[in-house]
């Protein structure tokens, strides 16, 4: 059954039509008179509700961590017991990272895997920006006001690329850009996670969030973000040509890259990469696929 027809099956009390994506419904969030204080209680929010629902563990462990290992392997460090200080860093990039509660993630869980790592998270939002900076600083993690495609520009590289629900927020040629500005930038991978457009994940993200964030942009605007958001097989007909869509449990697209002439090979289905689950395997349909979340002006 197609993404479409099975919304069309379902309704569910309190739960707009989903069978049609809706890019034009705003985000308080993204507008630059929203309340400051309200956005700083949402940016504080999002590391519960991304911890909760956002993936990022089996992101991390099914397509990070191996790439990470891969990165570490040419240099002959990272990966053991405990970080190498002299080590030369595995480099991960996290485009529109807003608060930065998944790159401060990212760094932790590979620390714990022995890796050597340096972090960069890259918002161009200046409020974004503020308050990502203004946490506690941490050793290998770097916060910067910028555009992926700054970075292009300056010429730098880094060994993984993600990104958390950013995808929705941008209009096609942006979409273009940020895909394009990836490949530039991975030496190994790029992973963007994004929200799956879902009834069931609608309906629950607005029950669940209902008794908690007050005075925060978190439900309205991970509402509209489901909206906003792709089925698998929308997604895939958006990117651009290399990628691959694969739906991950719940309600969760990740567009994937892998560097040219790589090898790697799917960790569920033990194929190529370059024949691993797009967006018309079965699995693309499945009612499970990892649950929403809001998402700013940083996508985070």
């Amino acid at each position: 059954m197609s993404a479409a027809a099975a919304h069309r099956r379902i309704t569910l009390p309190g739960v707009p039509d989903l069978s049609v994506r809706r890019p034009e419904v705003p985000e308080q969030m993204d507008s630059p008179d929203c309340d400051l204080a309200a956005l700083h209680r949402t940016y504080a929010g999002f590391r519960a509700v991304n911890t909760v629902v956002a993936g990022w563990q089996l992101t991390y462990r099914t397509l990070i961590r191996p790439a990470l290992a891969e990165a570490a392997a040419r240099t002959g460090t990272g990966g053991g017991a405990a970080p190498d200080r002299g080590a030369v860093p595995v480099t991960v990039l996290d485009i529109g990272a807003g608060g930065g509660d998944v790159a401060r993630a990212l760094l932790h869980r590979a620390r714990r895997d022995g890796f050597t790592v340096h972090v960069t998270a890259v918002d161009p939002d200046a409020r974004a920006h503020a308050w990502a900076s203004g946490r506690p600083p941490e050793e290998g993690l770097e916060i910067l006001r910028a555009l992926s495609g700054d970075l292009v520009r300056e010429g730098r590289r880094f060994d993984v690329v993600i990104s958390n629900h950013l995808l929705h927020h941008l209009d096609p040629a942006q979409l273009d850009a940020v895909l394009a500005d990836s490949e530039a930038l991975a030496t190994v991978r790029a992973v963007h996670s994004d929200i799956r457009r879902a009834p069931a994940a609608y309906a629950l993200f607005s029950a669940g969030t209902l008794p908690f964030f007050p005075r925060s942009y978190i439900r309205a605007d991970g509402l509209a973000s489901i909206r906003r958001s792709y089925t698998p097989a929308e997604l895939a007909a958006a990117v651009r040509p290399g990628w691959r869509v694969q739906a991950q449990v719940p309600w969760r697209n990740l567009a994937i890259w892998d560097a040219a002439g790589r090898h790697a090979r799917d960790p569920k289905t033990d194929a190529p990469n370059g024949d691993a689950p797009n967006a018309d395997h079965p699995n693309a349909d499945h009612p499970n696929a990892d649950a929403p979340d809001a998402a700013g002006p940083g996508a985070d």
